[in-house]
């Protein structure tokens, strides 16, 4: 075995222990936390110390020839009992039962490990030997019994937490069975360790040379062991906390089309926070749903929802099923008054239907969260232009919607925010209904607006409007149109 199979699992076991040593200052007083802490420190160390290099090198400092082995085995002795104590603490309990076991293993193996030494200076082992003192003094009196002694104990260590492990794992489910049943496949490792080596040890009790299990095939199951169990421990910490970040990221990206489409339109949008570079998935999700809400919120005054109703109904008549359906109809009332706003038109004046739109809005998006990403991808479904291109001047709001949503505009750079900036648009939001049927749209002339030819349609990059298109009827004043183009 090279010195780089030990060094480098050390390496690994210590960049764990470094992550983990911040846990520390929150929960001192958590045996959980300590635990883990103790474990991946010992099993780091423990890699250290049975190196060679290092083992010479303790040698030479001390002056004594293998003092390094009972150091080395008072090590293995204390990972084999941090693996105990953390199932222990990991599986929980009554607290009084959870204290009285863990303080059980550690006064077995701790007096296993104030035994190694006294075993070792009570024998006789003058010649150094750096890889196989096992097999070399297996015969001799109380190294003999040293090293049968640290053997046992981690046999027992690995058989007691394989066999807890699996019993557990049957209860549990998700992220803590993964981290059990990694567990056991690195117990199983362990125990091949301590039985390649007992092996060895027994054959030389009979007088064969078996030597190589212990020299040759025990030190690499040790190394992918402690890899495993390492990995098995952390998983069940770690992982829950990685499957948050990546349901955040998710949703961080599945806004984007809402948030995109809300920010693109012209007109005043309030100013968008600066977050750092190294911000959380969970900040720049929360700071993305407040920009939403926030754009939402300003269009109250435009909703409709006469508009919400009718696209409702055109996409439960597309065939479309009733969730989706509901969430067409509310982006469709939100494309409207995007629209509407952006052209400069004035709010709304029946309010008993501007009410009902803000009050079917707020029902569509309450409560959580992913009511809010269904709202942004109804913005990028086929279903959303199937039913406003039944609608008078519906066709144009949504394809400059679909491309609003769907990239940023080109002639302006992204924010801090990962969206387009809010100052300095000039973009129409839609064309006249005559201009959008006459415009390019990839579609023969003639054909029927509906079906494949819409969906093609919707998904062009360059078919709608483009900036400085005529207004969408009703047109506004002359005057208006130039002061909503230069906001």
């Amino acid at each position: 075995m090279r010195n780089s199979d030990y060094y480098i699992p050390a390496i690994a076991l210590g960049i764990a222990f470094a992550a983990k040593l911040p846990a520390l200052r929150r929960g001192r007083h958590d045996p959980l936390v300590r635990s883990v802490l103790f474990l991946l420190f010992t099993a780091a160390v423990c890699f250290v110390f049975a190196a060679p290099p290092t083992i010479a090198a303790v040698n030479r400092a001390t002056g004594v020839p293998n003092i390094s082995a009972p150091l080395v085995y008072c090590l293995m002795l204390a990972f084999s009992c941090a693996c105990l104590v953390l199932i222990v603490n990991w599986r929980g309990g009554p607290r009084e039962r959870v204290r009285r076991h863990s303080r059980t293993w550690i006064a077995v193996y701790g007096t296993g490990i104030a035994a190694l030494p006294v075993l070792f200076a009570l024998g006789e082992a003058p010649r150094e030997r750096l890889r196989d003192l096992d097999t070399y003094y297996a015969t001799t009196p109380f190294i003999r019994e040293m090293i049968v002694l640290y053997l046992t104990a981690h046999i027992v260590s690995a058989v007691v937490t394989t066999a807890m492990c699996v019993r557990w794992a049957r209860a549990v489910a998700h992220w803590l069975r993964v981290g059990l049943i990694v567990l056991v496949a690195g117990m199983v490792f362990n125990l091949a360790f301590g039985v390649a080596k007992l092996t060895a040890v027994v054959a030389r009790w009979t007088g064969r040379d078996w030597d190589v299990l212990s020299t040759s095939v025990a030190p690499p199951l040790a190394a992918v062991g402690g890899m495993v169990l390492t990995v098995g421990f952390l998983l069940p910490l770690v992982g829950p906390r990685c499957g948050a970040v990546r349901r955040a990221l998710l949703s961080y990206t599945r806004l984007g089309a809402l948030w995109r489409y809300l920010r693109a339109a012209p007109g005043a949008h309030a100013p968008l926070p600066r977050i750092p570079w190294w911000a959380s998935a969970e900040l720049r999700l929360t700071v993305r749903e407040t920009v939403i809400h926030d754009e939402l919120l300003r269009l109250q005054p435009y909703l409709d929802d006469r508009v919400r109703a009718r696209a409702h109904g055109e996409a439960l008549g597309g065939a479309a099923p009733l969730g989706q359906a509901r969430f067409v109809g509310v982006a469709a009332m939100v494309v409207a008054a995007v629209a509407a706003r952006s052209g400069g038109q004035r709010p709304g004046d029946d309010e008993e239907h501007v009410q009902a739109g803000a009050d079917a809005l707020t029902a569509a998006l309450t409560p959580g969260r992913e009511r809010l990403v269904r709202l942004s991808r109804a913005l990028r479904s086929p279903s959303l232009l199937e039913a406003l291109g039944r609608q008078p001047a519906g066709r144009a709001a949504a394809r400059q919607g679909f491309r609003w949503a769907n990239r940023v505009n080109p002639r302006r750079p992204a924010d801090r925010t990962g969206g387009p900036d809010p100052a300095g648009s000039t973009a129409a939001t839609s064309a006249n209904p005559a201009g959008a049927e006459e415009a390019p749209t990839g579609r023969a002339p003639g054909s029927p607006p509906g079906g494949a030819a819409r969906t093609a349609e919707f998904r062009g990059s360059d078919n709608g409007p483009r900036p400085g298109a005529p207004p969408e009827s009703p047109a506004p004043a002359p005057a208006q149109n130039a002061e909503t183009s230069t906001r």
